[in-house]
């Protein structure tokens, strides 16, 4: 699927992130000589045809102060799994949750959830909310903590050559 000069350069100019300020579509549309409501609409087209799948904030936690991360993750019964999944995704202090498939023998578990907290202890009383959420359908747990920050971005064009 091609895009049209315009919205690539609106893909372009948003893909490392929009501006931190008041009307980042505006800023956006200053750089491109295009009005702000074109910026809007076209992103908007964009996410009705798939191309753009969100638009959304992902937030550096440790300059929230948020330093201890977890991975948590669930051996919970396939037959559950879903259901529970979605309730662990709903909670407030649950970044991500998502379904994966085991790799028997050596990892059991189907349920993945990100936890974050300002000390090992918080995000350790948080894994114990998620256990007593999931209660018995859980077979065995684990977490496994970040000890750096790994790549957050999404795929990026590349700017063509002139």
């Amino acid at each position: 699927m091609t895009l049209d000069p315009t919205d690539r350069a609106i893909v372009e100019a948003t893909q490392a992130g929009l501006p931190l300020v008041p009307a980042p579509f505006a800023v956006v549309a200053e750089t491109l000589g295009i009005s702000e409501q074109e910026v809007i609409d076209r992103l908007q087209a964009l996410k009705d045809r798939g191309i753009v799948r969100r638009i959304g904030a992902a937030p550096n936690h440790y300059r929230l102060g948020m330093t201890a991360n977890g991975m948590t993750v669930w051996d919970v019964d396939d037959t559950l799994v879903d259901a529970l999944g979605e309730k662990v995704g709903a909670l407030p202090f649950v970044t991500h949750s998502y379904r994966r498939p085991r790799a028997l023998p050596v990892w059991p578990y189907n349920l993945f959830a990100m936890v974050h907290g300002e000390s090992r202890e918080e995000v350790l009383a948080k894994r114990d909310d998620i256990a007593a959420l999931l209660g018995e359908a859980c077979r065995a747990a684990d977490i496994l903590f970040s000890t750096r920050i790994l790549k957050k971005t999404g795929m990026r064009l590349r700017r063509r050559e002139d």
